[in-house]
């Protein structure tokens, strides 16, 4: 062993291998600052709403409108704050949720597995498309009436009326969520001897959730909308009640009260979803 050897100095902490500094604790990784560009991202997409409380607030008030039948939106808010305490608000917003979440649900867990048995079998699509077309391009609202005389006036011709809104963009997204699976994945998938069950668990379904839901989401939207319109026809709770009677009784911050509240609950359904989404589909690349 030579002297220059014996004379080294030892190294330091500094100069020891990273992975070593780094089990040590003794490096701190920088995570990339992504807080500045989700506030910014915030800010533009919120600038647009601002602009337009702005202008709903500032109209009324130097009579640009009707003040009577377009109040100040802080009129409204604080007939939206009247609701909430008194409890009307919460009557309300629950039956129709109670309802939605029903339709959307019934409506979901029967358009999966028939689109994606569609989406698979072609003689299945093919003995089932001419009564599917049929049906959807057959307005929900327009079949109203013919749920209320079948079902009755209660609660169950609403959800149905729910079910045949949401069901027919569910079952579409599948359809074509399935039978766009890349074909190079499906054959991957069968060269490693994967069973056709297997190969649809694991593989097809999986790839075709990004398609799926957005079906659901355009069938969340369409649960609120028809649901409020079916309201507003035959009912005695609900938030499309509330703004019919609160127009009837010229109430009118009431009235957009329960607009804001219908607004409200479409953006929070379609924010759970995306929500949704992002977690069932964890394997695709973020941008």
């Amino acid at each position: 062993m030579s002297s220059s050897t014996l004379t080294r100095p030892a190294p330091t902490l500094d100069q020891a291998p990273e992975d070593y500094r780094r089990r040590a604790g003794l490096v701190v990784e920088r995570r990339p600052a992504r807080l500045r560009p989700a506030l910014g991202r915030l800010v533009r997409g919120s600038a647009a709403i601002v602009v337009f409380a702005a202008l709903w607030e500032v109209a009324p008030r130097l009579g640009l409108v009707d003040a009577v039948f377009l109040p100040p939106l802080s009129t409204s808010l604080a007939a939206l704050a009247d609701l909430a305490g008194s409890g009307q608000l919460t009557a309300h917003l629950q039956a129709s949720l109670t309802r939605g979440l029903v339709g959307l649900t019934i409506a979901v867990s029967t358009a999966i597995p028939l689109g994606a048995l569609i989406g698979r079998s072609p003689s299945v699509a093919r003995f089932l498309n001419p009564v599917l077309e049929l049906f959807r391009n057959t307005a929900a609202l327009a079949l109203l009436p013919v749920f209320v005389l079948i079902l009755g006036i209660g609660e169950t011709s609403k959800i149905a009326l729910v079910v045949y809104a949401c069901f027919f963009p569910v079952l579409l997204s599948t359809i074509t969520g399935v039978r766009t699976v890349d074909p190079l994945l499906l054959k991957s998938a069968r060269s490693l001897g994967l069973s056709p069950l297997q190969l649809f668990t694991k593989v097809t379904l999986p790839a075709a959730v990004p398609t799926i839901f957005t079906g659901v989401r355009m069938a969340g939207a369409a649960s609120i909308l028809v649901l409020v319109a079916a309201e507003m026809v035959g009912a005695r709770a609900g938030l499309g009640y509330l703004v019919t009677a609160a127009q009837q009784n010229f109430q009118i911050p009431a009235m957009y009260a329960g607009i804001i509240t219908i607004a409200l609950v479409g953006l929070s359904i379609n924010a759970v979803l995306l929500l949704a989404e992002r977690r069932l589909s964890r394997w695709r690349p973020t941008s």
